[in-house]
């Protein structure tokens, strides 16, 4: 259990400890203030006393726990913690299925963003093991936000990451992502900063380049301006470099303009190509490289807006 907390909340074991100190310090002064007010009131009426009790340690709790956490230096944890928590009690990572069977965002105001940090919007179409460690890399950042995960297919891997984090999620369709407003409205919505393009297999439409300039960045798993552009993605890439008889390859992080794998470049690293290497193990040894640059690359990128 304790492991799989530490990977939950990408803590060390001596922070887990302190978080769960807190826990539970603050759920018992939590108790012990909710019993104060109750007796205070001199409420007495079990019909009473049990639902007031309920709403008053509810009230209580956030502020109690935040409190200790001062103490305990956990204080960013559990800000972060509370406010996924008000975002999975509002619901708002949640989608609507609407009866066109387009799939969409409630359009709910984004009361919790804050001015103060810049916020990233992640696009991915499958595992999301990308936007894992993009998410993990800012888990306890004072200045970057994950607002927001936008995905293209409803049975892709990271729509779970993005219920597990209590990180709103933003299903789109074809036809409005290419012909009409592109989602723009909903990403200003939550005041995104950049759009990070994580194994997101569509292209962006002009529409949403030109509202976000010199703002979208993507990762290539081969060297550009090599084995890039149209059905170069996953698999294909690394098939066509070991076709080609190459020594090296490795990963491209870019801009994002109105053509496939494009946009200047930002940032490039080599892996070799070894002797018995089948795109599958390839493929392994790029990834390690994503996982390793690219969230430090989106925090360069997003701390120069």
């Amino acid at each position: 259990m304790f492991e799989h907390l530490q990977k939950k909340w990408n803590v060390n074991g001596w922070r887990l400890i302190l978080i769960l100190i807190t826990f539970a310090v603050g759920g018992s002064l939590t108790g012990y203030a909710g019993k104060w007010v109750m007796t205070t009131l001199g409420i007495r009426q079990t019909a009473v006393y049990v639902p007031l009790y309920i709403i008053v340690i509810t009230i209580l709790w956030p502020m109690i726990v935040l409190l200790v956490s001062v103490f305990t230096g956990q204080f960013v944890f559990f800000r972060n913690y509370l406010i996924k928590m008000g975002r999975r009690m509002s619901g708002k990572f949640n989608v609507t299925h609407f009866p066109d069977k387009s799939i969409a965002m409630e359009d709910l105001p984004a009361n919790d963003l804050s001015n103060s940090r810049k916020h990233i919007a992640i696009f991915a179409s499958g595992a999301g093991s990308n936007a894992q460690k993009i998410i993990d890399h800012f888990r306890q950042s004072d200045s970057v936000y994950i607002s927001l995960i936008v995905c293209n297919k409803p049975n892709a891997g990271v729509i779970q990451i993005a219920a597990r984090e209590n990180i709103p999620l933003l299903l789109i369709e074809k036809e409005r992502f290419f012909r009409g407003d592109s989602y723009v409205p909903e990403l200003n919505n939550y005041q995104i900063d950049l759009v990070v393009l994580a194994g997101f297999l569509w292209k962006i439409p002009d529409t949403l380049i030109k509202a976000f300039p010199e703002r979208i960045i993507n990762i290539h798993p081969a060297l550009l301006p090599k084995y890039g552009g149209k059905g170069m993605y996953g698999q294909y890439v690394h098939e066509a470099v070991l076709g080609a008889g190459e020594v090296q390859s490795g990963i491209t992080i870019h801009y994002v303009d109105e053509h496939y794998d494009n946009g200047d470049i930002i940032f490039q690293t080599a892996c070799p190509i070894l002797p018995g290497d089948d795109p599958e193990k390839l493929a392994q040894r790029v990834h390690q490289l994503e996982h390793l640059h690219y969230p430090r690359i989106v925090e360069s990128v997003i701390k120069k807006l």
